[in-house]
């Protein structure tokens, strides 16, 4: 039986805390563009920019409706011509549970259902292998590599580029 889990509008004050657990991990923060944040101050702030204008998807994945967030999802335009991008970070209390994906599969619907996405895409670094899970469990396609497409923190890296149609089988709900 799934654990049970809410989704949420993020609430930047509020959430910034318990989003810290991810976002102020050097190993949680392996693979974005930037290292940990070094405080709570700093994950705020990158929440409320993260935030963005309510014509997306940013979400606190928690147990109860209230409850303190275990992780975050996003799906957010990409470009033009209703091409989104979804990203996804769970804190690692919380990991093993199949939160990311549970949680993602609820976005991805009402992206498709609601917000007229027509193509979601995930931008992942090849060495992530849990992110490269996640979405293959959802269904996405691998579609490309992009060689040194990044400048992070931990060097030059590539990109895989994993994406999912609106037309496409929605494996989750099969699940």
């Amino acid at each position: 039986m799934s654990t049970p889990f809410f989704t949420r509008a993020i609430d930047p004050q509020a959430d910034g805390p318990a989003l810290h657990a991810i976002f102020g991990d050097e190993e949680s923060c392996r693979y974005m563009t930037r290292p940990a944040m070094p405080d709570v101050e700093a994950t705020i702030a990158m929440m409320t920019e993260w935030k963005g204008d309510g014509n997306d998807i940013n979400w606190v994945i928690a147990e109860t409706p209230h409850g303190p967030a275990l992780g975050r999802v996003s799906i957010y335009p990409h470009g033009k011509n209703n091409v989104w991008e979804a990203a996804c970070m769970i804190a690692p209390a919380a990991r093993g549970r199949n939160l990311a994906a549970r949680a993602l599969a609820r976005a991805l619907d009402q992206a498709f259902d609601t917000l007229n996405a027509r193509r979601i895409m995930a931008d992942i670094d090849p060495d992530n292998a849990a992110s490269i899970r996640t979405f293959e469990k959802l269904g996405f396609t691998l579609e490309g590599r992009l060689r040194g497409e990044w400048e992070m923190h931990i060097g030059i890296r590539d990109s895989l580029i994993y994406g999912l149609l609106r037309d496409d089988p929605r494996p989750w709900r099969n699940w």
